[in-house]
């Protein structure tokens, strides 16, 4: 089966609802995900790109406005790339952008009614990459005090728009928790006993997922609330493993041409330890830069459904399991639910 037949009908047999929707519990619960326009039933999510990006700011939490680009412009620079992808049968997108890196929920409501895709955005900081992108108020605030902030966005919206996140984004340093790192997972926690946001937090390497496990632990919070962002990074399977078996996502969210097989291996390692259940993919696309001309090379988001599931395929995965990681997985992870340890 070539690629082309295979979007046509291998990715479309997974959207119909006789497939995967009828008679399943989550299409009748009452459970919820929150998008840019809304909340939706989780069976209405359809197939998901779980961690991907559409505008990005690098300039530092310091300096970081949205005087310094064009809504305009970046929304027609975007939505060819999401019309494609909602034309493949994608239906659900992560924009995994934080505050203070450029995140603009009004941008995404309004790409979101043009593409007919499903956007989610978040709440939370971002303290990898040395802290550059937290913001100052983070550190002479307390881990109770950022919560509220977050939980806020939450109950009433973002930026003084009704549009409320639908997932946590904090991200940490590799290794050891520093300080400030430790206090984005305790107010991550926090905010997750308050409205049971699922947390995605980019992370380094295993030591530092581990850690970010027992913190989390501490706080009252089922690892089934965390998810491991950018799990690729680390080359120890094992630590992918303790995740999983604790109950965490571990996500490998840079499909690409470049790491194709990589992604392959690793995804087909979990499916032999018996971790498909707590196993998410994506390809962290996209990327309008702000401050580069055009807002420099954007990429699309079709290669993880282009190429990487007819790998799959070719690799005797089946399509149930298929099903399972890009439908089944991320609406269980993006269900807003306590995952509360006291349960």
């Amino acid at each position: 089966m070539d690629r082309r037949h295979f979007i046509k009908t291998g990715v479309a047999s997974f959207l119909a609802p006789q497939s995967f929707l009828g008679g399943t519990s989550l299409s009748k619960s009452r459970s919820q995900v929150i998008t840019v326009q809304g909340a939706r039933s989780p069976g209405d999510l359809g197939l998901t790109l779980m961690h991907e990006h559409i505008l990005v700011d690098f300039i530092g939490a310091d300096k970081v406005s949205r005087d310094r680009y064009d809504p305009d412009e970046v929304f027609r620079a975007a939505l060819p790339y999401l019309k494609k992808l909602r034309s493949l049968g994608c239906q659900t997108l992560v924009e995994c952008t934080p505050a203070y890196l450029g995140r603009d929920p009004s941008l995404l409501n309004k790409l979101s009614e043009a593409s007919g895709l499903h956007l989610l955005t978040n709440t939370g900081y971002y303290g990898a990459a040395e802290d550059k992108y937290v913001p100052s108020l983070a550190y002479s605030e307390t881990d109770a005090q950022l919560a509220t902030r977050w939980t806020r966005e939450f109950r009433e919206g973002i930026d003084g728009t009704e549009i409320r996140p639908g997932i946590m984004k904090i991200g940490v340093d590799p290794g050891v928790l520093s300080e400030i790192d430790a206090k984005l997972v305790r107010a991550a926690a926090m905010t997750h006993l308050q409205t049971g946001l699922t947390i995605a937090s980019h992370t380094g390497d295993g030591v530092a997922a581990l850690q970010e496990l027992e913190v989390l632990k501490k706080e009252g919070v089922s690892p089934e609330a965390f998810i491991w962002v950018h799990a690729q990074i680390e080359t120890d399977v094992n630590k992918h493993f303790k995740a999983a078996e604790e109950g965490a996502w571990v996500e490998f969210d840079g499909v690409s041409k470049e790491f194709l097989m990589k992604h392959l291996e690793l995804v087909e390692g979990m499916i032999k330890r018996g971790l498909l259940q707590r196993t998410l993919v994506s390809q962290d696309a996209g990327w309008y830069h702000v401050g580069e001309k055009n807002g420099g090379s954007y990429r699309s988001y079709e290669y993880l459904l282009t190429h990487f599931v007819p790998e799959l395929k070719k690799a005797r995965v089946s399509e149930k399991q298929i099903r399972t990681l890009l439908i089944d997985n991320p609406r269980r992870a993006l269900a807003l639910q306590i995952k509360s340890l006291k349960a």
